[in-house]
């Protein structure tokens, strides 16, 4: 019987691989940087912390089929005035365990309260994109009282779903390494010269790697309108999973503290976005 860690990959060396090439990138970290380990209701969660131990906190959440390895080129920028702590997700292929909490439940939320109080952090900024955006507004909505700003990028929940879940485009292939590349290419948008680096981890990953495939669940008005803390929303206009434009206007009347960015060019995978977003932080 496979464990419930090899179920969320296609095979144990695959598995093993995907978990090498993550230690790799570990270590060559562009900053100083403590691996922790924090136990939850979901299991232990994998935390990076790095930057000033007294400054503000500010936490990260990487999207689907990734892990903190995402923030690579950000976290030098964000971690000269941040005690930053990028979290992988659980279920995802990092170094979290591998348990999916339901998403039309608390319980997403209920795990991110036992990450902060594992960091022992009351109340802190987030930033995250796709899932990590949509995880990061849940807990806003739920907790406003422990998140103090909240960045997204390309967040799902406000527009509307344009595909089955991540990369749909991926699964309706064979899993060869070309087709895998071509589907990420379309899906992400992400450039096969300007974005290789990113590319070749998104055709690793989905080489072995089984993703969730539910769909997001959406966030009403109400609950929009309820949030209290500061909200930055980055967009890009040609991405292919979210309805941006749906996003960006959603954001703009029903979320009080707003500030929306739409990058026309952009796809669903945002780059270079570090200094706006330490802009915003430090306001």
């Amino acid at each position: 019987m496979r464990s419930a860690m090899t179920m969320i990959y296609k095979s144990e060396a695959g598995e093993r691989e995907l978990r090498d090439h993550y230690r790799q990138v570990l270590a060559t970290w562009p900053v100083p940087a403590e691996h922790l380990r924090v136990p939850t209701r979901e299991g232990e969660t994998f935390v990076l912390a790095c930057g000033p131990t007294d400054a503000p906190p500010l936490v990260l959440l990487h999207g689907a089929g990734a892990n903190t390895s995402m923030w690579r080129e950000d976290v030098a920028t964000w971690s000269q005035h941040f005690r930053t702590y990028a979290v992988d997700l659980v279920g995802e292929p990092g170094m979290s365990a591998p348990s999916r909490p339901a998403l039309d439940s608390d319980a997403v939320s209920r795990w991110l309260d036992d990450v902060q109080e594992g960091l022992q952090i009351a109340e802190a900024a987030f930033v995250g994109t796709s899932l990590g955006g949509w995880t990061a507004l849940d807990h806003a909505i739920r907790r406003p009282e422990r998140v103090t700003r909240l960045v997204l990028m390309c967040p799902g929940g406000v527009g509307r779903q344009k595909v089955g879940w991540i990369f749909k485009a991926l699964l309706a292939r064979p899993f060869r390494r070309d087709g895998v590349r071509r589907s990420a290419m379309a899906v992400a948008g992400l450039d096969a010269d300007e974005h290789r680096q990113a590319l070749d981890a998104v055709v690793l990953t989905f080489t072995h790697f089984n993703p969730r495939r539910e769909k997001l669940p959406v966030f009403a008005d109400e609950a929009l309108r309820d949030l209290t803390m500061p909200v930055l929303v980055i967009v890009g206009g040609r991405d292919a999973m979210f309805d941006s434009h749906q996003t960006a206007r959603r954001v703009a009347e029903c979320v009080p503290h707003s500030t929306v960015m739409l990058l026309p060019d952009a796809g669903h995978a945002i780059f270079g976005q570090a200094e706006p977003i330490a802009v915003f932080l430090r306001a």
